[in-house]
């Protein structure tokens, strides 16, 4: 008798271990991504002042204010877009909401 006790208890037990926690019927998979902007905006920064050196050197003449400026704004444009796509695919996952 006191071995069926026991493993009735014991069944009890493990039976309470099984059941499911319940989950949302809504739940979304959704694509999180963190610290895209500040890796974007050191991006910039970085392809502004190695384009206007660029843009500097390359620039003939009297035309190196000129070409510093052009080359600064292309190369912000450039490193933004490259270190934003680098830091999604580095930074970002999948969750359920």
């Amino acid at each position: 008798m006191r071995n069926r006790m026991v493993a009735a208890l014991v069944f009890a037990l493990a039976a309470g271990g099984l059941v499911a926690a319940p989950v949302p019927a809504e739940a979304k998979r959704v694509l999180v991504c963190k610290d895209v902007k500040k890796k974007a905006t050191n991006g910039t920064v970085i392809g502004a002042v190695a384009g206007g050196v660029l843009g500097n050197v390359v620039a003939g003449g009297g035309a190196k204010t000129e070409g510093t400026i052009i080359g600064a704004g292309v190369g912000a444009v450039a490193g933004h877009e490259i270190a934003k796509n680098k830091a999604k695919k580095k930074r970002c996952h999948y969750e359920y909401r």
